[in-house]
C-alpha cells in the first residue's frame, strides 16, 4: 500500500486502507479497502471555509467551500466521460461539506481527468488530476455519513481518504461496482455522499475490460470530459 495515495486496495489478501485492501491512495486521500482499499495518500491542509457552491473555473487557489450552500439540498450530476455518461445524485442533507466540495471541483478541477484506479468487483476510483492517486485540491476535511454497518451497496458514491485519518477527504471519489463490505479503520468508514442514478453499464463495461499492466488503472481508459450539476427541486 502506498503511503501517499488514494486508492482502493484489497484487504484480506492485500490489506491496505479500507479493510485491508481499501486503504490509502491519494493526495492525502486514501482509498477504500475491502480487503480491497480505497485510499489517497498525500495529505494536505484544509483551506479556510468560504466561497460559493459553484464549479470553480481553475484548479489553482482552491479552498474548502462553505457547506451551507449544499445543506438540505439534493443535486444531480451528469458525468460525461470518454466511455459514456453516468448520472449521480448528490445528497447535501447527509453530506453537505462533501457535496459542496464536489460541486466546486466539478468544474476545472475534474475536467479532463482520468479514473486512475480499478479494483474489479469492488470500485472504480476517480478525481485525481495527476492520475497517480496522490493528487488533491489543496484542502482536506472530515468524515460525513459513513455507514455504521460498513456496507456499501452497488452504485454507492463515496470519498477516498488516507487510512486511519478521518480528516483526509479531498477530491478523489469512488463508485462501488457491487454490494461490498468495506471495513472501517481507526478513523471510521468512508463518506457516502450520493449514488449512481443511471449509467452503471458504463462502469460495468470498463470493469469488464480488466486492469492495465500497471496493476492499478483500468485497461479501458476513462476520462471525465465534463460534469454538469443541477439542483433537484422538490
Amino acid at each position: 500500500m502506498r503511503s501517499t495515495s488514494n486508492r482502493v486496495l484489497a484487504t484480506l489478501a492485500a490489506a491496505t486502507v479500507l479493510g485491508s485492501s481499501l486503504a490509502a491512495c491519494a493526495d492525502g486521500e486514501n482509498s477504500p479497502q475491502n480487503s480491497k482499499a480505497i485510499s489517497s495518500s498525500r495529505a494536505s491542509s484544509a483551506g479556510q471555509a468560504g466561497g460559493d457552491c459553484t464549479p470553480a473555473t481553475s484548479r489553482d487557489g482552491l479552498s474548502l467551500p462553505d457547506k451551507s450552500c449544499a445543506q438540505g439540498k439534493t443535486f444531480q450530476a451528469v458525468v460525461d466521460t470518454s466511455q459514456g455518461e453516468f448520472t449521480l445524485e448528490l445528497d447535501g442533507t447527509k453530506a453537505p461539506q462533501t457535496v459542496a466540495s464536489f460541486i466546486q471541483l466539478s468544474g476545472a478541477y475534474y475536467a479532463n481527468t482520468s479514473c486512475h484506479r480499478l479494483v474489479p468487483d469492488f470500485v472504480l476510483q476517480c478525481g485525481d488530476p495527476t492520475g497517480t492517486g496522490t493528487g488533491g485540491p489543496g484542502y482536506t476535511y472530515g468524515l460525513e455519513n459513513a455507514p455504521k454497518d460498513d456496507q456499501y451497496p452497488r452504485g454507492t458514491l463515496a470519498m477516498a481518504r488516507q487510512g486511519n485519518n478521518g480528516d483526509s477527504n479531498g477530491g478523489q471519489f469512488f463508485v462501488t461496482l457491487k454490494d461490498v463490505p468495506i471495513p472501517s479503520d481507526s478513523a471510521g468508514g468512508y463518506t457516502i455522499f450520493g449514488k449512481v442514478l443511471s449509467g452503471m453499464d458504463v462502469m460495468d463495461r470498463v470493469a469488464a475490460g480488466g486492469v492495465a499492466e500497471d496493476g492499478t488503472a483500468p485497461k479501458t481508459p476513462v476520462t471525465i470530459k465534463k460534469i454538469t450539476v443541477t439542483e433537484k427541486k422538490a
